[in-house]
């Protein structure tokens, strides 16, 4: 299968890295090449860092930027090493950075890394199949508690509990084996009235456990703060979520950058002496447009926020 992944907010993203042709940039999240095409395009002299812990995504990208690689360094590695990929490199700091999270196109279209919910496969969902630990390991392996606190914090799932306590019933009788065998589990857990709304039943659990065996939202938490500290004064740092979780990681640390001052809200004077690391962009996230929506629904919930160092 060809690695294709529509890029989401690709106009709004490239528009706010305000792109220069001498400038160097660093695609944390290489996946189908989108957005690293539109910026190495506007490239003279200039560079682009791509970074993907997917082997495939990796080898697609290479193909598809062929007539630039001239201009990129591919790094098969998380972007949460950002920090130390640089100081190999010996980049001193870049004026743009561009992160479009979550699972790619390719990953749940190809049935056998397991990701979605929509193909029967093993119970994988790794992003750099590289890594030890599966879907299987965690669904067969963790405890009761382990598996009720993924699907709540990382799934944000109401039934978390009732899942959880299936799961552990079912995996008695055998191995949880198969994305299809999970589904049953997940729909036997929710009450009917609920499992008529919102979409697929194992929607919340399969992201749950995804985040889970990726590590995405500790890579995240990192590689945000990292990413600020290695831009260039006027660099520009986009980017794009799509739940409630890595959304509020992105506001959070772009909101303590833009003030970090820790002293008490009845200080006259600041004395904690923290200064900002530049501007939130746009206070409100920016969203697709109702054409992007219907021509790719997987836009639905993405969200664009830009930073700006000082």
């Amino acid at each position: 299968m060809d690695f294709k992944h529509i890029s989401v907010l690709l106009e709004e993203t490239i528009d706010n890295l305000d792109i220069k042709p001498d400038g160097i940039y660093a695609d944390g999240t290489l996946g189908g090449g989108g957005h690293s095409l539109e910026i190495v395009k506007r490239l003279d002299k200039g560079r682009l860092i791509c970074f993907d812990r997917d082997g495939d995504a990796i080898d697609a990208a290479k193909k598809r930027l062929d007539s630039f690689s001239d201009k990129i360094t591919f790094v098969r590695s998380n972007y949460d090493r950002f920090a130390e990929v640089m100081t190999e490199l010996g980049i001193s700091g870049v004026d743009g950075i561009v992160l479009d999270l979550g699972v790619s196109s390719y990953q749940l279209d190809t049935p056998e890394r397991g990701f979605s919910y929509n193909h029967d496969a093993p119970l994988d969902m790794r992003m750099d199949k590289r890594s030890e630990r599966t879907a299987s390991d965690i669904v067969n392996g963790a405890s009761r508690e382990e598996l009720a606190r993924i699907l709540k914090v990382y799934g944000e799932e109401r039934f978390a509990g009732r899942i959880a306590d299936m799961i552990v019933k079912e995996r008695q009788k055998g191995e949880i084996k198969t994305t299809f065998a999970l589904n049953e589990i997940v729909k036997a857990s929710i009450p009917a009235k609920f499992r008529r709304d919102g979409g697929h039943p194992s929607k919340r659990t399969f992201q749950a456990i995804r985040i889970a065996v990726n590590g995405e939202l500790e890579s995240l938490e990192k590689a945000v703060v990292d990413m600020i500290d290695g831009l260039k004064s006027g660099g520009r740092f986009c980017v794009i979520t799509f739940h409630s979780l890595e959304d509020r990681i992105v506001k959070n640390a772009f909101k303590a950058a833009q003030d970090p001052c820790t002293c008490p809200p009845d200080f006259p004077v600041c004395v904690c002496g923290k200064k900002p690391l530049g501007r939130v962009v746009s206070n409100k996230p920016i969203l697709p447009g109702e054409e992007e929506m219907n021509v790719n629904s997987r836009s639905k919930s993405a969200k664009l926020r830009v930073f700006e160092r000082a």
